[in-house]
């Protein structure tokens, strides 16, 4: 396990990727925020998915994913079907027209990545990858705890 400095510093890290990640938002479209062009990229990567778990997969509550979804139909990036399963829930599917945004969105981060990195190696890029995504799924890991949490012992509310 790592020493306390090293987490005050990787702290310092994370505090001053906001730069980064500020730099890659410039790089969208004004028309597709962040928030939307992280919906897209999830749709493209998982395929057509429900609301509830792409708010799952966004980390965010529905109300926040529910804004973001009605601004990609609004631009006819997404469509909403009716789920076959369950009639009350909608399926979210990429349009041609969304699949054709999110190619641009790929061409334009990879682009800016490519000029900010020029400098690093394959393999340098490589393991930066890995460890982020290594730290990812450590914090999926949190999210969804391999235990269920133990029920309280409470005496339940009605009682026959």
């Amino acid at each position: 396990m790592a020493e306390q400095t090293q987490y005050e510093e990787l702290v310092r890290q994370f505090s001053a990727f906001g730069a980064v990640k500020r730099e890659i938002g410039r790089t969208l479209p004004s028309d597709c925020p962040a928030g939307s062009a992280a919906v897209l990229t999830l749709l493209d990567r998982h395929g057509d998915m429900r609301m509830s778990k792409l708010a799952e997969l966004l980390a965010v509550d529905m109300s926040v994913t529910s804004r973001h979804v009605a601004h990609l139909a609004e631009r006819g990036w997404i469509d909403r079907s009716p789920d076959p399963a369950d009639k009350r829930s909608r399926i979210l599917h990429l349009t041609p027209s969304g699949r054709t945004q999110v190619d641009e969105l790929s061409r334009r981060t990879t682009r800016m990545l490519a000029e900010r990195l020029s400098d690093w190696t394959d393999d340098e890029v490589a393991q930066l990858t890995a460890l982020m995504a290594r730290l990812r799924a450590s914090f999926d890991d949190c999210r969804h705890p391999a235990v269920a949490p133990q029920q309280s012992p409470r005496t339940p509310a009605i009682t026959t």
